[in-house]
């Protein structure tokens, strides 16, 4: 047991040497207090998990202490000790926060039985404490999972970089969680309290990409009807997130090469300077070392955004991390959809452990929201898993919604759409049996005539 303190409060001297002797003799640190006021002095002192006070008190009672107790400590567990005459305070008091409490005269194993509870409550509480605390100072920023060697060494990484504003590159495969990253950086750093703006350079045409980021003034070209304030101007006083940089034209990088090295903005159309006061993180799942070489990517573009390098490792690189994922998953998308919810079995997860996992841990993500969705039952079986059999990346496109039975649909559409209104096709993509699919499709009326092109 972790070593428990406890605060006894009594205003009669006799009864708090006999509680005090009780609890010292069963293990327990004992602190004693004659009244509310020499109580609460005490606990601005120290840290008490348990206190163990009398109802009735002169000047600061046991309500009153529990109530500024709480305040300090809201972890702190309160027994009462009351007269019979009293039990409806006592009651009342466990409604505002109070653990319990103890009639008197009571015995002494009904107070070490109470203790006891506490006690447990109590410890359990500081453990999981102690394990945020651990989770958040080494392998928790901000819903990153993972606790491997791999992943150890990205948090060591983060730990030197997020409270300096040197400009940061991301590398990594897709699905790696890059962008999960850079918001860590900027939610653990002295920026947290700024925006973070991401930016997606590979999703924006390239005539629109300078508009995007600088902003431009109306008028400035056909079609600006207003002003337009670009993400540079968004994210001041906080980060910017330039994800896909590899795909960024040559001549769009000339201009965030100057921006920069400047750390000053044009708007489109506009020659009026503005001072920015940002970070930045980039991102990229290509080789820009190759890029550079081959001409592709500005060797001082490059240089200048690689000021600090952090290197994400696939999936495929960090399987003790699979279990610790999977469980994260597995209760995300059961609370989403309102499904109880489910285990791995042991031969479900050696089987992910097995895979290779080229989507990374969006497609380990992906393939157990489908499992989730597609079935009914408490224990996930190896058969029962999602993979498609031709395609390794189970990912279909289609607006989002967290309904269960359109979420179904849309994996089912999808499938069929692919498949030309094949079922036998369909279900090998879904990862799931004919005739559970032809159930499905009867279910939500679906004909696969519909789906031949």
């Amino acid at each position: 047991m972790i070593h428990m303190n406890i605060l006894v409060v009594d205003d009669e001297k006799s009864q708090l040497s006999i509680l005090n002797d009780i609890l010292s003799d069963a293990g327990y640190a004992v602190s004693t207090a004659s009244n509310g006021e020499d109580a609460l002095s005490q606990l601005a002192r120290g840290d008490f998990p348990i206190i163990l006070t009398d109802l009735k008190m002169p000047g600061v009672d046991g309500i009153e202490l529990l109530q500024k107790a709480l305040q300090i400590y809201p972890e702190t567990q309160v027994i009462l000790m009351t007269a019979f005459g009293s039990i409806p305070s006592a009651v009342n008091a466990i409604k505002n926060g109070a653990y319990d409490y103890l009639t008197k005269p009571f015995q002494k194993e009904d107070l070490l039985k109470v203790i006891s509870h506490a006690a447990e409550r109590a410890t359990l509480i500081l453990e999981n404490r102690q394990l945020k605390d651990e989770i958040s100072q080494r392998y928790g920023y901000h819903n990153i999972i993972g606790a491997g060697k791999a992943m150890k060494e990205v948090y060591k990484l983060l730990d030197r970089v997020k409270d300096i504003d040197a400009t940061v590159l991301i590398s990594g495969e897709s699905g790696t969680g890059k962008e999960m990253v850079a918001r860590a950086i900027h939610s653990s750093g002295s920026r947290k309290k700024g925006p973070f703006v991401p930016i997606n350079c590979g999703a924006i045409p390239e005539t629109l990409i300078e508009s995007e980021l600088f902003g431009h003034e109306k008028g400035s070209f056909t079609g600006a009807s207003q002003t337009h304030i670009g993400k540079f101007e968004q994210a001041q006083g906080g980060t910017i997130f330039l994800d896909e940089i590899g795909i960024m034209p040559l001549a769009s990088q000339a201009r965030l090469l100057r921006v920069l090295q400047e750390k000053k903005i044009e708007r489109v159309g506009s020659h009026k300077s503005i001072e920015l006061d940002v970070r930045v993180i980039a991102a990229t799942n290509e080789d820009l070392h190759q890029k550079v070489e081959h001409k592709e990517f500005r060797p001082d573009l490059f240089h200048r955004l690689n000021v600090f390098s952090i290197q994400l490792p696939p999936l495929r690189d960090r399987k003790e991390d699979i279990p610790l994922l999977a469980k994260h998953f597995i209760k995300k998308f059961s609370d989403r959809y309102g499904k109880k919810e489910m285990s791995l079995s042991p031969a479900t997860l050696a089987k992910l452990e097995q895979y290779h996992f080229p989507g990374n841990v969006r497609e380990l993500e992906n393939i157990l929201e489908k499992t989730i969705i597609l079935i009914d039952k408490e224990v996930i079986e190896e058969k029962d898993l999602m993979i498609s059999a031709t395609s390794p990346s189970p990912v279909f496109p289609g607006k989002k919604t967290d309904s269960l039975p359109q979420k179904e649909v849309e994996f089912i559409t999808n499938a069929l759409q692919e498949s030309n209104g094949s079922i036998k096709q369909a279900s090998q993509k879904l990862g799931i049996s004919y005739k559970t699919l032809q159930y499905r499709m009867k279910k939500y009326r679906l004909d696969k005539r519909d789906f031949k092109v």
